[in-house]
């Protein structure tokens, strides 16, 4: 019989709190009309958002959490671990090297180190620093369509930066990335699988008959689509990227965004364990409770929601991480909603699409007209009409040369200024495979309204 998460949460309270029943009562803070005013207040006030949850947002990267996610996560708020110690967080600490495990088993590591983060960016940065650790003053190297973040983070730890250019769909180019291998100036390249504009999947594979070549090494940043090493349905060549990742040297995923869990949960893994030997250091007033590893001697973070871990690793529990089972269905359903809407789109003479599919699960696409100028005006019409039905999309000035060289004639593909803003929608919800016809009627409509039935 289902229950209501509420139902569910109220009765695993009660369990929570009899581990407590042989204290004194303590007083609690008293809940009165005020604070259910103020409760009421704040949901008010909350009603100011998009309505992330639902299918008919198909704009960020944002998906709902998974109601166990949200329950274990509040359950573990009446006590407020902090994973930092073993003094602040022992069951969740403990949940915590389980559930990176699980992650870590995905892509074939037995043996790893690894912790949850608040998020994708701390977890790049502390995979660049034990990058700089080993290669002390070498640059970092990434895509030009790799998360910003990357370059940020160079520049805090001190260390160059080089962006490569990336290839018409938006990958890192091999040609350009050798050339500068061969200043033997580079000690880390960061390999994107999932890029945060268009999903594209760097060719870790290829990257790798480099890295025999030049001798640097290999971060995999995978905080949006590591998840999809799990997918039966991606491309022969997508597929062969995620087949490499086991020879990586670190990884970053975030459970925060395909795994279901709430922000922020992030993670870093190295596939080599002796890297935790940068992270010593001695704090004799927070690790006395035990001789157990505290995680906060793996971290540059310091205090840590244990709720994170807590509520990973119950989801975990009931979607496990295998191959067919019901997460990867999830998946599955995402990348298939994504190819169907760019067959959609490559069909409707109000569009216009890139010449090769969608790897993940994120499209792009422009609105057919004669200039890079005009289009970008539609589309942000068509944006701004979309949402009027409850339609929410997003927008990402791209590249020109992501089009077939035959899209805007006049228009210079190698110039790296000639830009298009495109419309572009992120189908992470497994539900938007269902609801994929009635994105498609609206998405219709509001191209109708502003653009008309005849194509420009």
């Amino acid at each position: 019989m289902p229950y209501d998460i509420f139902h569910l949460l109220a009765e695993a309270q009660s369990r929570l709190d009899e581990g407590f029943a042989h204290l004194p009562p303590a007083p609690a803070p008293p809940l009165d009309e005020i604070a259910s005013a103020i409760l009421n207040q704040v949901a008010s006030r909350l009603q100011d958002n998009y309505p992330y949850a639902h299918p008919l947002y198909a704009g960020q990267m944002l998906k709902p959490p998974h109601p166990i996610a949200r329950a274990a996560y509040a359950l573990a708020m009446s006590v407020n671990p902090n994973n930092h110690a073993l003094d602040g967080g022992r069951a969740s600490s403990a949940m915590e090297i389980e559930a990176v495990a699980a992650l870590a088993k995905m892509f074939h590591w037995p043996k790893h180190l690894g912790h949850l983060s608040s998020g994708g960016t701390f977890a790049n940065l502390e995979a660049l620093w034990v990058a700089g650790q080993l290669a002390p003053g070498k640059a970092i190297a990434a895509s030009d369509q790799a998360h910003y973040t990357h370059n940020r983070i160079s520049s805090v730890l001190g260390l160059p930066f080089f962006a490569i250019p990336s290839d018409d769909r938006g990958r890192i180019d091999l040609h350009a990335l050798e050339r500068l291998l061969e200043t033997q100036n580079i000690g880390t390249v960061v390999v994107t699988l999932g890029t945060t504009a268009i999903g594209s999947v760097d060719p870790l594979d290829q990257v790798l008959v480099l890295q025999k070549k030049f001798n640097f090494r290999i971060h995999v940043d995978a905080a949006y689509g590591g998840y999809f090493t799990l997918a039966s349905n991606l491309s022969p060549e997508t597929r062969a990227a995620f087949d490499a990742i086991t020879h990586a040297d670190s990884i970053v995923i975030d459970p925060h965004k395909h795994g279901l869990q709430p922000y922020g949960c992030g993670s870093i893994l190295f596939r080599d364990p002796a890297v935790g030997r940068f992270y010593k250091h001695d704090s004799p007033y927070t690790y006395f409770s035990s001789k157990d590893l505290h995680l906060g001697e793996i971290s540059l973070e310091c205090s840590r929601a244990g709720a994170s871990a807590v509520a990973l690793w119950a989801t975990q529990q009931l979607l496990p991480y295998i191959p067919g089972g019901v997460f990867a269905q999830g998946l599955e359903a995402s990348h298939t909603a994504a190819l169907e809407l760019h067959r959609r789109l490559t069909e409707s003479p109000h569009f216009l699409t890139p010449s090769s599919p969608p790897q993940l699960d994120i499209v792009f696409w422009a609105v057919n007209a004669h200039t890079p100028k005009a289009s970008s005006a539609l589309a942000q019409s068509i944006f701004d009409e979309a949402a009027k039905n409850d339609l929410h999309l997003a927008l990402a000035k791209l590249p020109v040369r992501f089009f077939s060289h035959n899209t805007w004639q006049d228009t210079p593909k190698n110039d790296a200024a000639n830009k298009v803003t495109c419309l572009r929608s992120v189908l992470m919800k497994p539900e938007h495979l269902l609801w994929l016809e009635h994105l498609w009627q609206r998405l219709q409509a509001a191209a109708v309204r502003q653009v008309g039935s005849i194509p420009r």
